[in-house]
């Protein structure tokens, strides 16, 4: 389907009954996201708010909720766009498949941005930041932010739309101690394309003219979170996925979608900085307030028909969750061509995506050695960690494919399984510290700054996993309700964490007392993470995942019993401890407002809009 705006997707949605319309007025303050969290955790369908107080605007949420919905957005395209991926990453399918590639030339055709020449429904009207509805999701949040928008910038030394980047970046519209409708805040982090041409910008002593953005063509929204190469401008994959070329002109030197919703124009200035946030992110906290760019407005246009497309990030799963998965499906042929030996890989949603990487490689160096260590699997993990924001990934274990060709990497358990059976910890661990990690995981010591854990496994199964805590394990008064998650590893509550000093002491007591159990038993219990609540953690598989990698700095939080350093090398003989309690420096857990929950009960209620929804 050709959606040349968010009101054709809207009548579309309606058409085949995958969109609600709430017609009384509804707060963008709190209220609208509460909606919408609730809707999307029922697998609802998307919701157009038709009265939204303070804004001329209406605005609609949850589009791309579920996969189902996603894949019925582009259930024209979405099958071709996957076999040019494949094709992309083995050319020869075009004769082993030709009728795969019958459509190949109009689909190429279509990649191709196109300038409007008559029709420019983007500037219709201008208007003002504080008309666009102003949503905050979060209570602590600082301020109103857009949540999908669409932010265009091009190379300062060649400016033109094929070195060009379009990144989701978020908005602060504002609050802190913006200007009213005159600065913006543009939040965006490491390995972001707007970074190189801010870059090239300040090396020119210029402003770098940046142009946001928001709805228009589903595709185009989709396109600003793909994580495509550098040479691969994100207006052309647009036009691959929607059909339809990214459709342009030029206004005050600005490049403009002339089929967005809305459009905000302005200049980023050398050094110019300001607070921005706190904003509840998708790891589940809060991102905490930290200087960054101020965009000075120049002009904000939209449609006569504008529709403010807006979601809600916050502890996975979410809508960005669907994201995540689509680009997956897109993207999975060609990473094995892309990363030499590697067959797989998994960013973990319910760990917040960077924190927790899952890989399986090939392991080839020496096949004629009978004895198995990972080699060419440490080769393949360099080359993940070095690229792209999959260089961000705090943890990642990486299996080789050959111990278990059936093995799926989307099953996180069996895959925990399957490696914690077989590393060896006293040599399969390796850290990098002082490095760098994802700018909204907090667990590090700094902005931007932590540590990695690299834990490669091959070979036959070393271990049976324990399935109950042993009867014979002991630990001190301040540690207790040990819980089994799944074979294998085991979850503490531990007393509040209070500094590393403190905790060192704490986790050496703890370590002596484990250490009295048989190496053997040990050596089957590979992993004990140390929680705030045991019984919290043990609730769901979701919950370890979050708790365990959100909340822990491998060079920080990480100890072993009859631990050893040898040549730099830190290993353990018995079971890996993680403590993945909430450190002082952490951000705050993302908590809805009662009241605002109270208000959403009542429309659940028989007559109520939401009433069989949630």
């Amino acid at each position: 389907m050709k959606y040349k705006s968010t009101a054709e997707l809207v009548k579309d949605l309606e058409k085949h009954n995958k969109l609600i319309r709430i017609k009384k007025e509804v707060d963008p303050n709190l209220e609208m996201a509460a909606i919408h969290l609730r809707v999307n955790r029922a697998n609802g369908p998307a919701i157009l708010f038709e009265n939204v107080k303070g804004t001329p605007f209406p605005a609609v949420a949850n589009i791309f909720g579920t996969m189902e919905r996603t894949e019925f957005i582009f259930r024209d395209s979405l099958k071709n766009v996957k076999n040019l991926m494949k094709l992309k990453a083995d050319p020869t399918r075009i004769f082993k498949k030709p009728l795969d590639y019958l459509s190949l030339p109009k689909l190429l055709f279509s990649a191709l941005p196109k300038k409007a020449i008559f029709k420019k429904p983007a500037l219709y009207k201008t208007t003002t930041i504080d008309k666009i509805p102003q949503i905050k999701s979060w209570p602590n949040d600082g301020g109103p932010f857009l949540t999908l928008p669409q932010v265009y910038s091009e190379n300062p030394n060649k400016p033109n739309l094929f070195n060009s980047n379009l990144g989701m970046y978020r908005i602060q519209l504002s609050g802190n101690n913006y200007i009213q409708n005159k600065e913006i805040g543009v939040h965006y982090q490491i390995q972001r394309g707007i970074g190189i041409h801010q870059t090239e910008a300040i090396s020119k002593n210029k402003p770098l003219k940046v142009s946001i953005f928001i709805g228009g063509t589903p595709a185009s929204t989709i396109s600003a979170v793909m994580p495509l190469p550098e040479a691969m401008p994100e207006v052309t994959f647009s036009g691959l996925l929607g059909l339809r070329g990214f459709r342009h002109t030029k206004k005050d030197g600005y490049r403009i979608s002339t089929d967005a919703d809305f459009v905000i124009t302005g200049e980023i200035h050398p050094g110019d900085l300001k607070p921005e946030g706190p904003f509840g992110d998708h790891l589940g906290y809060y991102s905490l307030k930290h200087n960054f760019p101020v965009m000075k407005v120049h002009k904000v246009y939209h449609r006569k028909d504008a529709i403010l497309p807006f979601t809600v990030v916050g502890r996975p799963p979410q809508e960005d969750s669907i994201f995540g998965k689509l680009i997956h499906d897109i993207t999975n042929p060609v990473v094995p061509a892309t990363l030499p030996g590697v067959h797989a890989v998994h960013a973990v949603d319910s760990a917040g995506v960077h924190p927790l990487l899952l890989a399986l490689g090939s392991e080839r160096y020496t096949p004629f050695t009978k004895k198995k260590r990972p080699e060419e699997l440490l080769t393949i993990a360099n080359s993940i960690l070095g690229f792209g924001q999959m260089s961000l990934a705090k943890y990642l274990l990486i299996g080789n494919y050959a111990d278990n060709k059936n093995l799926d990497i989307n099953d996180v358990k069996e895959f925990f399984t399957h490696i914690l059976s077989r590393v060896d910890l006293t040599r399969d661990l390796h850290f990098q510290t002082k490095t760098t990690i994802d700018t909204l995981d907090y667990s590090g010591s700094g902005l931007n700054h932590g540590s990695k854990l690299v834990i490669a496994a091959t070979g036959d199964i070393k271990r049976n996993l324990l399935n109950s805590v042993p009867e014979s394990l002991k630990f001190p008064k301040t540690f207790k309700d040990p819980k089994m998650i799944i074979p294998g590893i085991m979850v503490l509550t531990a007393p509040k964490f209070e500094n590393y000093e403190k905790a060192n002491l704490e986790v050496e007591k703890l370590i002596k007392k484990i250490e009295a159990l048989d190496i053997n038993q040990l050596k089957n219990l590979p992993l004990i993470v140390l929680a705030e609540n045991s019984s919290f953690s043990s609730k769901s598989f979701h919950n370890f995942l979050w708790e365990t990698f959100t909340r822990s700095n491998p060079s920080h939080d990480i100890y072993g019993t009859h631990s050893f350093y040898k040549n730099k090398h830190w290993g353990c003989n018995g079971s890996l401890i993680i403590d993945a309690r909430i450190k002082s420096h952490h951000a705050p857990i993302l908590i809805e407002d009662p009241e605002i929950e109270k208000k959403i009960d009542e429309m659940a209620k028989e007559g109520g809009e939401l009433y069989g929804i949630i």
